[in-house]
């Protein structure tokens, strides 16, 4: 978010060959006091919304899977879809890729963000339509975009979106480092463990309603020693 309302990347790209330039070319806006829709509330969204706070953002969410009790606990105003696209100067994705979320971002969807709004996805490709959010670009409905996800993954050395003045493009790596890479194997022991040995409920399930029958049957086995 800061690098796009602060135009950074793109003044580290011009300084680099060029210095026809004065620091007024990057006259960006500032993050304090916006309106931040984040999309998909969980496990990474709620901690979006707790940094929004620090910036004194006014932080709204859609998310179907939610109350709007548990948006409000985890930070943010429960809008709806449309509420948070015409409202919002800042849109950050962070839900799951899914059937119903699947080229959620379309033309119709870019068209209803506030025109000026900036556009970030670091959840999954295909949530956005590539081609919708490139010409809401060369429109001028949105500022900026910062892409870690997209359709193919790396994008084609062609893929106008990768070349676009206003895009910060990154190849999936917002989670790619060493603490999260250890979390994720601890994690997985950990919920391996609980679950075999002592029949413990996992905490981070895709299909608990399958749970109870696994457990039963990891119950009537001999522990695993």
């Amino acid at each position: 978010m800061i690098d796009l309302t602060h135009r950074l990347t793109l003044c580290d790209r011009r300084m680099r060959h060029d210095r026809d330039f004065v620091r007024e070319d990057f006259m960006g806006q500032e993050i304090t006091g916006a309106t931040l829709g984040i999309v998909g509330l969980g496990h990474v969204g709620r901690r979006v919304a707790r940094l929004a706070s620090a910036f004194d953002m006014k932080v709204l969410a859609f998310d179907p899977l939610l109350t709007a009790r548990e948006i409000h606990e985890r930070g943010a105003q429960s809008v709806t879809f449309a509420e948070l696209l015409n409202q919002s100067d800042l849109v950050t994705v962070h839900c799951p890729r899914d059937a119903t979320t699947l080229g959620l971002f379309d033309r119709r969807a870019f068209q209803a963000m506030k025109r000026g709004a900036y556009f970030i996805n670091t959840a999954r490709g295909g949530i956005h339509q590539q081609d919708a959010l490139l010409a809401a670009l060369e429109g001028g409905h949105i500022s900026a975009a910062g892409l870690d996800v997209w359709d193919v993954e790396p994008p084609a050395l062609n893929d106008p979106l990768l070349h676009h003045p206003r895009v910060i493009g990154t190849y999936h790596c917002a989670g790619v480092t060493e603490h999260s890479r250890r979390r994720m194997a601890e994690w997985a022991a950990d919920q391996l463990i609980g679950m075999l040995v002592r029949g413990d409920t996992p905490p981070r399930m895709v299909n608990p309603e399958v749970w109870p029958t696994v457990r039963a049957k990891i119950l009537q086995r001999s522990p695993v020693n």
